[in-house]
């Protein structure tokens, strides 16, 4: 028998499978990934225009994967599950083996990867590897400050969507601006107004 396919997950795959369902073996091993660079700098229309978090060497920080396991038996199959659940082209999607072949738009992740493939008795793995398009959005280089400001200006379901994925991403995601927005009292306001039914996301399950 093949050794086992991983698909690595970090933002809203974790609570939302989708289509990838029904090609996974649905059990989260938390906590279990490489860490790999992260940080909220990609501007998602799939979230209505909130920040969600992707891989960002330039600005993020080593942060833990989480991994769950395919049923597919090739790569290119599990490749083309998560392009499905992503919407997104097969390029877009990152992959490498335990012998160091793949593909991503940054080769370091590659390595790390296979590495983690070989040490962990994985044949190869699987992710997202959509990349940071916050300049491409605000005509800004993302910062830490920039982000928040960017979320300040979102309003309606925008601003539910936004601080619903960013409070629900994993505790493990402690990227600069996540660590910066739960110091920030606007934020923390919101937060508060969810939980007790008055504010952004409070119609939100």
């Amino acid at each position: 028998m093949p050794a086992p396919i991983a698909i690595l997950g970090w933002g809203s795959l974790l609570w939302d499978l989708d289509d990838l369902a029904p090609w996974t073996d649905r059990t989260w091993r938390l906590g279990s990934g490489p860490r790999l660079p992260m940080e909220f700098s990609r501007i998602s229309p799939k979230r209505k225009l909130g920040l969600v978090v992707c891989l960002d060497p330039l600005t993020g920080v080593a942060c833990t994967t989480h991994v769950i396991q395919s049923v597919r038996q090739t790569l290119p199959e599990a490749v083309a599950d998560l392009a499905a659940r992503e919407r997104a082209p097969l390029h877009r999607i990152g992959w490498a083996d335990r012998n160091g072949d793949g593909h991503s738009r940054m080769p370091e992740i590659v390595v790390a990867v296979a590495a983690w493939c070989r040490d962990t008795g994985r044949s190869g793995a699987v992710w997202t590897d959509l990349e940071p398009n916050f300049r491409d959005h605000t005509g800004l280089d993302f910062s830490v400050d920039q982000g928040i400001a960017y979320l300040q200006t979102l309003r309606g379901d925008s601003l539910d969507e936004a601080h619903r994925y960013i409070r629900n991403a994993p505790f493990t995601t402690r990227t600069p601006l996540r660590r910066k927005l739960s110091r920030t009292a606007w934020w923390r306001n919101l937060t508060t107004a969810r939980r007790a039914g008055t504010g952004p996301g409070s119609q939100l399950s």
